[in-house]
């Protein structure tokens, strides 16, 4: 859906009218808090320092990150035109995403209910705006 000005909602949302981009990863099947911890560390961070340390990140939450911030910085340079150089991640966040459920079998015919979770992981990145500007 978009509106008059031929944007869609989650742009406005997102980003209003100022220049950037943004990827979203939804059904990642990993447990929101897992990747709120890696999303964290790069919140803020130009995007060639993150993806740097995305790679070298020991979390396994750190590769579906990579690749949402990879996204979104090819998304930028090209509906956009901007330069990777000068973007940085001004908003990234997790949702919790849809939780399978299955069931273990224990002791005396009961069950457990084992909770597979999943999430959707949103990054947005923005050219920094210059002090002299």
């Amino acid at each position: 859906m978009s509106n008059e000005n031929g944007n869609s909602r989650r742009r406005e949302a997102l980003l209003g009218d100022r220049p950037g981009s943004y990827a979203i990863a939804r059904h990642v099947r990993m447990s929101s808090t897992k990747v709120r911890r890696v999303i964290d560390l790069v919140r803020g961070m130009p995007v060639g320092e993150a993806l740097v340390a995305l790679k070298f990140a020991p979390q396994a939450a750190s590769e579906p990150v990579y690749k949402v911030v990879a996204s979104a910085v090819a998304n930028a340079e090209d509906t956009e035109d901007l330069r990777s150089a000068d973007l940085y991640i001004s908003q990234a966040f997790v949702d919790e995403g849809v939780t399978l459920k299955r069931i273990r079998p224990r002791a005396k015919g009961s069950a457990s209910q084992i909770l597979k979770r999943g999430a959707h992981i949103t990054v947005v990145v923005e050219p920094r705006v210059q002090k002299g500007a």
